[in-house]
């Protein structure tokens, strides 16, 4: 309370206002370089900061019109032109080498990934793919499960039921969903973990029963417990 009154003495008097004025102005003066030297930095920090956004955006538009061929390879499924690019055009680890600032590099990471799966280089999926980070509905969950995939190529079961759990539980929608949640099952199935495969198909059989894996799911699932 008294604190209070203080400060509304010091609103009130005039005098006592114009003394912390003056105070504080000549604060300033004894530590000119000190303020100015904050200043300084704060008005380097802000421009860096709008100079570097600048950049990345300009960079990332680039980016995405040189990607452009790459992509067009990719969708023709001539896989490594897309990767390594035809000696014109640059291929996606072009972009990802020059570009990796941009979303477009981002992207690249995603679209890399998924050429090295289709070529059977499961390991250089893995790198690529787990790379790649989206905010989409649809293309985040699905490079998990192409993640997943990639692992059970490779017998690491353990990382595919963890990326199709993944894909599973991103912004989970009756489409997808439920084929993810059938290879995790599977992935843990190969683990020897049926307690886990059972509850992957138990999601599907509660959440999804409108689903084209619901039978499977039970299928699988009766199974698992007639050996249990």
């Amino acid at each position: 309370m008294a604190k209070k009154d203080e400060n509304k003495n010091v609103l009130e008097n005039s005098e006592v206002l114009e003394e912390k004025v003056i105070g504080f102005e000549h604060w300033i003066e004894s530590n000119s370089k000190l303020v100015f030297g904050i200043l300084g930095a704060l008005v380097i920090a802000v421009g860096g900061y709008f100079g570097f956004r600048y950049y990345a955006d300009s960079q990332n538009e680039l980016a995405q019109k040189e990607m452009f061929q790459a992509i067009h390879y990719f969708e023709a499924d001539s896989l490594n032109l897309a990767l390594n690019g035809d000696g014109n055009n640059l291929g996606f680890i072009d972009i990802i080498n020059d570009y990796g600032i941009t979303e477009a590099a981002n992207l690249a990471h995603y679209y890399a990934g998924v050429s090295y799966l289709k070529q059977g280089k499961f390991d250089a999926a893995v790198l690529y793919l787990q790379d790649f980070s989206s905010n989409d509905l649809l293309v985040q969950p699905r490079a998990y499960s192409l993640l997943g995939d990639a692992h059970m190529e490779l017998q690491q079961y353990e990382e595919a039921a963890k990326n199709y759990g993944k894909a599973s539980t991103y912004k989970p929608n009756k489409f997808f969903t439920p084929a993810y949640l059938m290879k995790q099952g599977l992935a843990y199935e190969k683990l020897n973990n049926n307690e886990k495969a059972i509850e992957a198909y138990d999601r599907i059989i509660n959440e999804f029963f409108e689903s084209p894996e619901y039978q499977n799911a039970r299928k699988y699932k009766a199974k698992l417990q007639s050996n249990s």
